[in-house]
Order: C-alpha cells, then sequence, then structure tokens
C-alpha cells in the first residue's frame, strides 16, 4: 500500500508524482530491486488516470532511477547506470532548467546566424559540399585556427590543428590517440560528466586524483604514475571544471614537470578558451610536446556551431589523423566554414566579448542571491559549485530542488575517483535572466531551509 501526499501533487502531476518517488528511492526508503505497483492499481488507489502513472513511471525509467521487465512489472534499479547525466534530457513542463550547461543566448545570436548562412548560401565554396578530402577542405581553416589559437594563448603550426566536431569529439579523438584499451587515464577527482562513459566505452581506466582549489595535486599525478602504468592526464584546468578553479601558471608548470619526468601525454580540455580574461597560458604552451589542447565554440560563441580545433604534438600527429578519419573522417564543412568566417570577420571575437559580459552580470546576480552560501564561482565562468553536507543531502536537495520547479545537476556525476564532497551544480546560462533570478531564489531557501520530507512509503 503506498501512502503518498497527494495534496503535494501539482501540475503537470505526472512529473510531480515521479518527483515524489524519486525522493522515496535517494531517502531510501524504497530500497533497490523493490517492485512497484502495477499502473492500474497505483492509478486506482491514488484517483489518477492509467495514462497519468504511466507517464510518471516513464520518466523514472528516463532518469535511470527505474527498470520495467516484460512480463514482471516495474522495479526500483538494483544500481545507478553508468554515465548517468547531470542534466536533465528534455524540458518537461513548468522546469527553470539549471542543469545544462549553457552559454547566454539572445535573439541577437540567431539573427548574426541568419545572416551568416544568407552569405554562406550565395558564395558557398565548391569544396564544402562536393570534396571527400580533408586536405583539400581545410587548409584555410587551419591558418585561420592558427591564428585564432594564438589569440587564446597558443602557438601552433596550420599542420598540427585537426578540425573537430566540437570539443567531445576532440576528447574522442585524443583518448584514442594517446592510450589503447586497458590503460589508464588520470583526471580529476570531480572532472568531465562525459569522460566517464566515454573512457568505458574505449576500454580505458581512470584514475581520480586528489585536487584543491587549484585543481590536480601535482603530488597526487606523481603517485599515481609511481603506483601504476598511466598513459596520459586529462585536465579542465579554465573554470570549466565543475568546481570552477583557475589554475595558476605555477601549477601548470609543476604539473608538466610530472608528466615529463614519467614520459606521459596531457589531454587539455579548454572549451571556454579566450572567454577567461586574464588568464594563464593553456597548459600546450608549456609543454607542446605532449599536450593535446581541446577547444571549440559551442560554449562561448554559439551552442549550434559545433566546431572546434585540437591543437596536436608532432609525435602523435600521425595517431590522431588517422583515428580522427575513422571516427569522423573530417569535421562538418559548413559549419567550419562558418566559424572560420565568423573568425576572420571579427564576429567570433565580438560574440565571446559578449558572453564574456553577460556571465560578468549574472555571475554578479548569482553572488547577490546565493550570499550566505559556500558557493564557488569564476566572473566569467558558466556555472556555480555549491557544495552540500553528504551524498543524501545531495540526493534530497536535487528531488527538492526539481519538486519545487527547478533542475540542477547533482556533484555525483562529474566523480571520477574516491567518494568526493557532495555538491550540486547550477548553470547560470541555460534560462533567461528572469528565471535564472526565480531559481537561484528557490535554491538559496531550500539550501537554508529544512524542509519536511515529503510523504511517501510502503
Amino acid at each position: 500500500m503506498w501512502f503518498i501526499d497527494q495534496a503535494a501533487l501539482k501540475r503537470p502531476i505526472y512529473l510531480s508524482l515521479a518527483d515524489q518517488i524519486s525522493r522515496a528511492i535517494v531517502d531510501g526508503r524504497l530500497a533497490n530491486g523493490v517492485r512497484l505497483p502495477p499502473h492500474r492499481v497505483l492509478a486506482d488507489s491514488l484517483g489518477l488516470s492509467v495514462q497519468t502513472v504511466s507517464r510518471a513511471y516513464d520518466e523514472l525509467i528516463r532518469r535511470g532511477m527505474l527498470s520495467g521487465e516484460t512480463g514482471r512489472g516495474t522495479f526500483v534499479r538494483k544500481e545507478e547506470p553508468d554515465g548517468s547525466l547531470p542534466y536533465i534530457p528534455e524540458r518537461l513542463g513548468e522546469v527553470i532548467d539549471l542543469s545544462i550547461l549553457k552559454p547566454v543566448c539572445e535573439a541577437m545570436h540567431i539573427d548574426r546566424m541568419k545572416a551568416a548562412l544568407a552569405t554562406l548560401a550565395v558564395d558557398l565554396p565548391a569544396s564544402a559540399v562536393l570534396s571527400f578530402r580533408p586536405n583539400m577542405i581545410f587548409p584555410r581553416h587551419r591558418a585561420v585556427a592558427a591564428d585564432w589559437l594564438r589569440g587564446n594563448g597558443l602557438s601552433v603550426a596550420p599542420s598540427h590543428i585537426c578540425l573537430t566536431n566540437g570539443a567531445t569529439a576532440g576528447m574522442t579523438i585524443a583518448l584514442m590517440s594517446i592510450a589503447t584499451p586497458g590503460s589508464t587515464i588520470a583526471t580529476e577527482a570531480i572532472g568531465h560528466h562525459t569522460l566517464v562513459p566515454l573512457a568505458s566505452y574505449l576500454g580505458l581506466k581512470l584514475a581520480g586524483l586528489e585536487i584543491d582549489e587549484e585543481g590536480i595535486l601535482p603530488a597526487a599525478l606523481d603517485a599515481a604514475c609511481r603506483n601504476e602504468v598511466v598513459r596520459g592526464v586529462f585536465v579542465q584546468p579554465s573554470v570549466i571544471n565543475p568546481m570552477a578553479t583557475l589554475m595558476s601558471a605555477a601549477r601548470r608548470e609543476a604539473l608538466v614537470e610530472v608528466a615529463r619526468r614519467h614520459d606521459i601525454a596531457i589531454i587539455e580540455n579548454d572549451p571556454l578558451g579566450a572567454l577567461i580574461e586574464d588568464r594563464p597560458p593553456p597548459i600546450a604552451a608549456f609543454a607542446p610536446e605532449r599536450t593535446l589542447y581541446v577547444t571549440s565554440f559551442t560554449k562561448t560563441v554559439l551552442p549550434g556551431l559545433r566546431t572546434g580545433y585540437l591543437a596536436v604534438p608532432d609525435r602523435l600527429l600521425s595517431a590522431v589523423t588517422n583515428r580522427h578519419l575513422v571516427t569522423n573522417w573530417v569535421a562538418t564543412p559548413m559549419i567550419a566554414e562558418l566559424a572560420t568566417r565568423w573568425v576572420v570577420d571579427g564576429t567570433a571575437s565580438d560574440l565571446v566579448r559578449w558572453q564574456r559580459a553577460a556571465l560578468r552580470k549574472r555571475q554578479a546576480i548569482a553572488a547577490r542571491i546565493l550570499q550566505g552560501t559556500p558557493f564557488r564561482a569564476h566572473r566569467e565562468g558558466l556555472h556555480v559549485w555549491l557544495p552540500l553536507a553528504s551524498r543524501a543531502a545531495e540526493d534530497l536537495f536535487v528531488a527538492q530542488a526539481r519538486l519545487r520547479g527547478v533542475a540542477v545537476a547533482p556533484g555525483h556525476s562529474f566523480q571520477t575517483g574516491a567518494a568526493s564532497q557532495p555538491a550540486v551544480r547550477l548553470s547560470i546560462g541555460s534560462t533567461s535572466e528572469t528565471e535564472l533570478e526565480t531559481g537561484l531564489a528557490v535554491i538559496a531557501n531550500l539550501y537554508h531551509s529544512n524542509p519536511e520530507p515529503l510523504l511517501l512509503a510502503i
């Protein structure tokens, strides 16, 4: 027999019901493996339609919290799915979505893209739609990419730049180029959420290393390299990491020294690039002989501009070229053409400067509303990191926030090593400024309150 707080159900009813069940699961009152009531039984007991209950169950299956077994029923999952997403895969109902990391976007961005597409239609290069050979398509693009990277603090020859379909493609190619299945890659204990499933798919092991307010501790990397065969280290030194830390030049040099001592490769994920003003030079500038540098335009210029650059050291150029050919063949030529034009005519730089100003304004809003909480942020970052007391508190916080109409990213989604401090990540660019203020106010009130648990039992 279920005891659900029917008075707390609000529209959309199926989502509110799903959140109550979710709360019971993360709270431990619905144990792993428990069989839930059949759709019709629960619907009749609550006075709801079978369709509403079915949609609630389907929502929980999408979240990875339930599993449906044909002929047997619906069960609480016995374990969390690998690589669980930190963000909601779609916006359902009236939800203020602070879960997905996005830049601030306005109508101006759409207008810029419309104008660029109109121009492209007039003088589209034949190679962008007719050629199969990367070397026939991208020589001009690589030269422009070298200029863009120089503005990011990195000097690299055009021949050593691989155009990719964004940072994720660059990460994949880089990992495949430095490590074989069974190898170990070191990274931050709280790091890139995509890295966990990606490493699993590639057959790689991750060693999540101890971090501080600047990122990976060089001593931790040294110890890992002494204890096992580490093929490389994956780092996010410039604010994109969940804890919004900016690694100093001294720390970057110290990591490079350890990497050289043990002769390991470095993958530097830097999708924010020039957005972070007055940052130290990229790690690749300190160790160009062993660093694969990944950047893109989706987080700084426009989400739909899904193209990026992978700067490659000489000794890995052949490996990267071959891995890129077998996984992507080429970056999408017309998107690359748009990015190249925007770099040349200054649009890309203009939009980066606009984004920097917009984020500073929103970070000021977050600092005002979250005053009195131990949040971490950078004035030009895309998110805020809010530590919590325990994993149970984290799960409860996420569920309670969602029930109040705000989606946030749970900190454990970014965990790559041993249990780390629980937290939630709050994106500040993913919604309108008005919704951001409302959502952050909900988060602040929830943090400072001690809400009564939802009534749900069996």
